[in-house]
């Protein structure tokens, strides 16, 4: 939240993946810092093999039903990166599990935890090599996520009182997929993205437009030191938190 109010940031949102622990205290000290904080979160689905991720905007993590699914996708995680560490093991790669959840904290806990794991205990020289090399898809220690389906995860949002939001759409390439999308219940896309070049901007704000979705931007930036990415980059105009407020307004009306 410093570092956003030091960007110069209107809004922000903290969408970690199955995890919503950054709230309440996020909103005190946005609040605070004069940051309107949106509530948020990054679900992962698969469809025919393809991982997709949804973010989803104004979530209530106060929902009792919301927070019990997402309980039981932190439990999952959990197992999948005991059992990651062991396959790592089995390879030769003494990597301590403990180190993974010294790393990944009271959240729920990811690739990237592991791959850090590796660099802090000098198993490779990088994140990248940890993830070409050993846990990226199709990689030895490669574990499969609990998988829910795109519609299903539209609807856990949607039941949450939140808008659900294709996330990166020019990284995972399913384009041919979102008029079905849209069909079951995606109501945004997430147009600006660290990796999308300014024709995939374009592209997807056009889509946003002709099928009455929200548009919204992030920049995938995880933590000082971690990330590739920079926080507050790409810019997003403020116009993509209204659109999102939009689609809650026609919800209640």
């Amino acid at each position: 939240m410093e570092a956003a109010a030091a960007r110069g940031l209107a809004a922000v949102s903290i969408t970690d993946h199955d995890c919503t622990g950054a709230y309440p205290l996020a909103l005190g000290v946005g609040s605070a810092m004069g940051i309107e904080v949106v509530p948020g979160v990054e679900l992962s689905s698969e469809i025919q093999g393809i991982d997709i991720h949804i973010l989803g905007y104004y979530v209530d993590f106060n929902n009792g039903a919301f927070m019990t699914k997402l309980q039981e996708m932190k439990e999952a995680r959990y197992l999948r990166a005991q059992k990651m560490v062991s396959n790592l093991n089995r390879q030769g790669i003494d990597l301590r599990f403990d180190t993974v959840l010294s790393i990944a904290g009271e959240g729920s806990i990811g690739r990237p935890h592991i791959a850090a794991a590796m660099l802090k205990e000098e198993f490779v020289f990088s994140f990248r090599e940890a993830f070409d090399k050993f846990i990226g898809y199709d990689s030895p220690a490669y574990v499969e996520k609990l998988q829910m389906s795109p519609k299903e995860v539209f609807d856990l949002i949607k039941n949450a009182g939140g808008v659900p939001v294709l996330a990166h759409p020019g990284v995972t390439k399913v384009d041919e997929r979102i008029q079905e999308f849209i069909r079951d219940g995606l109501q945004g896309i997430e147009v600006s993205h660290a990796e999308h070049p300014d024709a995939a901007v374009r592209h997807y704000l056009k889509i946003c437009k002709k099928n009455g979705l929200a548009f919204t931007g992030g920049s995938d930036f995880h933590s000082g030191g971690r990330s590739k990415f920079e926080l507050g980059f790409p810019p997003v105009p403020y116009a993509a938190v209204e659109s999102l407020k939009e689609k809650l307004c026609k919800r209640s009306r």
